[in-house]
């Protein structure tokens, strides 16, 4: 007998370890023979990470996918496995070393450090992958990955891929190193990723500075009114430019004025002495210069600033980097002796004194005016605390444009499709467009580069002595390789030293290129790979590339990839760059792009704002299938979902529904039949709700194959509760309780029946509790030949029945029409009403005498009349040909009710002219928050909807 009532907590692990006992989730489970493969590989979550609401809807979907093809009876693979994090990795570990008040990183030394790392992920990392658990997840955890291979070893297999695309890239001239602008954290001091940077928008200010001219060169400037009109000129001996980060004038070495820019075409070519400094730089033109904007002329630090690192490429003047990996001023002979050492910070207030106390010496010198405004600053996108600087160092590179082109193709084309299909735009932008990709990050946790560097020959065969000696590289895929092409390039022995500490591509003379056994000395790069480098080989590493597998062989292409919209950039485009130079085919088919996870009232979730919704906390309260559902239920494309507690309640009750329905099934013997044909019904009841069975099975299959997860999810919940549970159950109690005992065992196997496609179309969402209904219900009966997990989809055509379905929908409409004039109408639920039909032909009086018991029962009626007339005061209804009315004389005050309703239809109609005056307002919509716009919206889409349904309530009573 089943439990009184469902109790996830008691039973989702249980039924997770029966799976993996199993087997269930392995590669190829219950698959056909020759079956076609269906492959996802899971976007590997950060081994740092824990379950949050959007890897919740993410791994949803998958696995609804991956549970629909494995129950289709595909060769199945769901590739799990995890990212090393790179930054966020190192973090933690030097945190904790911190705070435990040990050594920390540069003390231990690397090799003691990234010990440390890996003990760390043996005892912590890697939590979310139990917590994937929990959701259900129905991965293949036998074959999980990590980027960072078993132990990082240089023959792990995961090492080896990674090694082998960087060295084949730059064998085929697509990896290089260059000196250019990254991203940098001078906290880590490393460069980063654009989607490690958050741009922030604080209150700050714009200094206007006046930079003198040289040689005493001097100009007219128009001089404006009010209003903006010319009104003469003035001559000026300076140029005034605007600057958010007055400390990086240290570092001009132009100023940009727009090519056609009247006011200043006499100064192109001229030059500036740049105040404090003292260095003259010139004046170039450059269309980047907006004349519309301030004065139209800009300050250009090609190496702080991204665009004006451009400028300066154009103009051909050589960047100066005036910071430290730290973020302070460099100690060099260009700049001024004061701000030496000095903390950007700081710097910026005295150089913005000591402009101040220029500008008091001679007024066309230094500070001009200050202006408040608020900017957009970029701050590391973790902590939120420290500002990221545009950086020149040398890093390595790939040409992403090269790569870029045939996953360009791949998608125009149609081998790759973006579902929603808007996203392909995303996607084209971008790789149109595509910059270098910066593949080197300054961290000791990672995938070392490998890439040894030694002295470089000069054109006359010796060594390079000066300080700026030139440097040789040597990129192989191991260390043996390195030290034999290194061999064969000097000629002489080679050993492999660490890294000289004070060299940064520049070493000091002193540092000799010999050992004292008279080797030449090479040492490797210290610098590691972006993580994103060893995730963009994840379709194809984690089944065994670079060795040919049986299940590289198999499994790749993989079928489906689903993702963020937020890493399309980062994580799709690269995978597809990677799988075509590499395996000459698109790694996916289909790129399904999930939305967003907002609060109820649509606002971003946040720590900050206290509006995160803790998905554990959901699976803990409301059980793993309600939190799924709920999730599926909302996915619909293209659209952000609004997730609030009252639908993951309301999703919870419908597990309890289905509970509830088996556990009344039950009571009433309901049991499989061995042998049971559905084709062969009599009763018009068990017809209908055979065909309507298998309309909703194959609805849920249709919006699972569509991607339409909101369609699967609403088309179950529409037939489990709408239709098997509100209808036929209540249709079948009558049966249940009669004495036609033929008419009861048909309606029992029937229900059994239908019970047992209800959990296989609710399984992909529900998996918990329709495994569990399966196993319970499979204690009577013909034995169950597999878990729920592992039972073939079915396939239910022809089995609809257009009478019965004529017949069923007639008494659905009838009872259904009589309620909502019950409700809308205030009658007390006390009343049991007369029913007059009037105009009904010979079919419809048919089945008004066969269903008079039913309608009766289910509608509250006292008795069903057919006449010629309708009675006056009476509420009407049309249902095919015949007119239903139910007399309310006496029952309710109609005059009363009238007045009511058209009571509420006006202060509807005020509400909706209230919201349309506030939304037809353009201030209002340009200033209110997106959330409060799309609130508005809902709130009048509710109020037409009820407004619609009182005047049809009026037109009754008319």
């Amino acid at each position: 007998m089943l439990e009184k009532t469902y109790e996830p907590a008691a039973v989702e692990k249980r039924i997770f370890d029966a799976w993996i006992a199993a087997e269930a989730f392995k590669a190829g489970a219950g698959a056909k023979p020759g079956a076609e493969p269906f492959t996802i590989v899971i976007p590997p979550p950060n081994v740092t990470g824990s379950l949050h609401i959007g890897h919740a809807l993410n791994n949803t979907v998958q696995d609804i996918l991956v549970r629909f093809n494995r129950m289709l009876k595909k060769d199945v693979l769901w590739q799990p496995g995890m990212d090393h994090a790179g930054i966020a990795t190192q973090m933690i570990v030097e945190r904790q070393l911190m705070e435990r008040q040990q050594p920390g990183r540069r003390e231990m030394g690397r090799e003691k450090f990234v010990e440390r790392v890996w003990e760390w992920k043996g005892e912590s990392g890697g939590t979310i992958m139990n917590q994937l658990k929990r959701l259900g997840a129905s991965a293949d955890f036998s074959r999980e990955r990590f980027t960072m291979g078993a132990a990082g070893e240089p023959d792990d297999q995961m090492v080896r891929a990674v090694i082998k695309v960087f060295v084949e890239l730059h064998k085929r001239g697509l990896i290089y190193r260059a000196k250019r602008l990254v991203n940098w954290h001078p906290g880590l001091e490393t460069a980063i990723s654009d989607l490690e940077v958050e741009n922030i928008e604080v209150k700050g200010h714009m200094w206007h500075l006046r930079y003198p001219l040289a040689d005493g060169v001097t100009y007219e400037f128009p001089v404006n009114d009010e209003e903006g009109n010319v009104t003469g000129t003035e001559t000026r001996d300076y140029i005034i430019v605007a600057t958010t980060r007055p400390e990086t004038m240290l570092g001009d070495v132009a100023v940009a004025v727009h090519p056609e820019d009247e006011r200043y075409a006499g100064l192109v070519g001229k030059f500036i002495e740049l105040p404090l400094v003292g260095r003259r730089i010139p004046v170039v033109a450059d269309e980047y210069a907006d004349p519309t904007l301030g004065t139209g002329a800009v300050k250009i630090t090609p190496a702080h600033d991204f665009n004006d690192f451009e400028v300066g490429v154009r103009a051909g003047v050589e960047p100066i980097n005036v910071f430290t990996t730290r973020g302070a001023i460099i100690d060099a002979d260009f700049v001024p002796a004061k701000y030496r050492g000095m903390d950007r910070f700081d710097a910026r207030k005295a150089i913005v004194a000591d402009l101040s106390a220029l500008a008091e010496e001679n007024p066309t010198r230094g500070l001009d005016h200050i202006e408040d405004k608020k900017i957009m600053v970029p701050h590391d996108e973790k902590s939120k605390l420290v500002v990221i600087e545009p950086f020149l160092t040398d890093q390595w590179w790939v040409k992403a444009d090269v790569l870029a082109q045939p996953a360009l193709a791949s998608v125009r084309e149609g081998r790759t499709k973006f579902v929603p299909q808007q996203y392909e735009n995303t996607y084209f932008a971008w790789l149109e467009n595509i910059k270098p990709w910066c593949i080197s990050r300054q961290l000791w946790w990672g995938h070392r580069i490998p890439v040894w560097y030694g002295r470089k020959k000069s054109e006359d065969g010796s060594l390079w002595r000066t300080e700026a000696f030139q440097v040789k590289d040597f990129v192989a895929l191991d260390e043996a390789s390195a030290i034999e092409m290194a061999r064969e390039y000097y000629g002489q022995d080679v050993v492999v030293v660490d890294r000289p500490p004070a060299y940064d591509n520049v070493a000091p003379a002193s540092f000799d290129a010999r050992s004292e056994t008279g080797a030449f000395e090479i040492w490797r790069d210290p610098d590691v790979l972006d993580t994103w480098f060893s995730s963009a080989l994840w379709p194809f590493s984690t089944l065994g590339w670079p060795d040919e597998t049986p299940e590289l062989k198999r499994y790749y292409p993989t079928s489906v990839l689903v993702t963020g919209f937020d890493i399309i950039f980062f994580w799709v485009a690269r995978m597809m760059m990677m799988g075509l130079e590499f395996l000459d085919e698109e790694p996916f088919h289909t790129v399904y792009m999930h939305a967003l996870v907002r609060d109820e009232k649509g606002q971003k979730m946040s720590k900050t704002k206290g509006n995160v919704i803790d998905p554990l906390k959901l699976i803990d309260e409301y059980g793993a299938d309600a939190t799924r559902f709920t999730l599926a239920a909302m996915a619909a494309q293209g659209r952000d979902l609004k997730l609030a507690i009252s639908r993951v309640e309301g999703y919870r009750n419908f597990v309890t529904k289905i509970w509830n329905a088996a556990r009344f099934l039950e009571m009433n013997e309901c049991r499989r039949v061995e042998g049971y044909d559905p084709k062969a019904n009599t009763l018009p009841l068990n017809r209908w709700i055979v065909g309507a069975t298998a309309r909703g099975l194959s609805a849920v299959r249709a919006g699972i194959e569509d991607y339409k997860f909101n369609e699967a999810a609403n088309s179950a919940y529409d037939f489990v509760w709408g239709t098997f549970c509100d209808w036929y159950v209540e249709f079948a109690k009558p049966v249940f309780m009669g004495e036609d005992e033929a008419a009861k065992a048909e309606t029992r196997a029937t229900a059994a029946w239908v019970l047992d496609q209800i959990l296989v179309m609710l399984h992909p969402m529900m998996p918990f509790v329709t495994e569990e209904l399966w196993e319970k219900t499979g204690e009577f009966g013909p034995k169950r030949e597999n878990l729920l997990v592992l039972t073939e989809w079915p396939d239910l055509s022809g089995l609809e029945d257009a009478a019965a379905d004529a017949e069923l929908a007639w008494l659905v409409d009838v009872i259904s029409n009589v309620r909502s004039v019950r409700a809308e109408m205030n009658v007390p639920a006390s009343a049991k009403l007369q029913l007059v039909v009037t105009g009904a032909g010979a079919e419809t009086l048919r089945r008004l005498v066969a269903g008079t018991s039913l309608i009766s029962r289910l509608a509250r009626l006292e008795e069903i009349t057919p006449s010629n007339d309708v009675p006056g005061e009476s509420a009407q209804f049309v249902v095919g040909e015949a007119t239903y009315a139910l007399p309310l004389a006496g029952v309710i005050d109609i005059a009363v009710e009238k007045a009511r309703l058209e009571k509420e239809v006006g202060k509807l109609d005020g509400e909706i002219a209230q919201i349309d005056k506030k939304l037809g307002n353009e201030q209002f919509v340009a200033k209110a928050p997106e959330e409060v716009i799309e609130e508005q919206k809902a709130r009048r889409d509710a109020a037409l909807e009820r407004r619609s349904k009182i005047r049809e309530a009026l037109q009754r009573l008319s």
